[in-house]
């Protein structure tokens, strides 16, 4: 049986090796505070894939010119661009720019943002594994 100190192992080093905004709790289900010009829809929500972590799936739509702060998740952040392109600085890594069809990663408690690139709006899916009880995203 995989204990929640080794699936954060496990999913760290797959995140090092391939290269937002609920949680259970009431107090986590709420994401940051909004931010003019980003639309975040949760699309589900589940317990697991070990007891302590939670599964989130969701949509996240970003207008022209807007910039996402700096913040962190609980857990890792799996996305894939549905429209449109963005920068997508990642601490310690290069900054990607990123259009329609490409995927990204964030390992766990890694600072990163978005800065808008091009005339259109942006979507984004992302899937959060993340820790219960935590917020989603935090400031960094």
């Amino acid at each position: 049986m995989i204990t929640r100190r080794g699936f954060g192992r496990i999913a760290s080093c797959a995140l090092c090796a391939t290269a937002g905004f609920l949680a259970s709790d009431a107090s986590a289900q709420s994401p940051p505070a909004a931010t003019a010009g980003v639309k975040r829809k949760i699309l589900s929500q589940v317990d697991g894939p070990v007891p302590g972590y939670t599964t989130i799936v969701a949509e996240v739509e970003i207008e022209p010119g807007v910039l996402v702060a700096r913040h962190t998740h609980p857990g890792i952040e799996s996305g894939y661009i549905l429209e449109g392109e963005i920068e997508l600085p990642i601490e310690g890594q290069p900054t990607k720019v990123l259009k329609t069809g490409d995927a990204f990663q964030v390992p766990p408690n890694t600072p990163h943002a978005g800065a808008r690139s091009g005339g259109t709006r942006v979507r984004i899916t992302s899937t959060y594994v993340v820790e219960t009880g935590k917020p989603l995203a935090s400031p960094a």
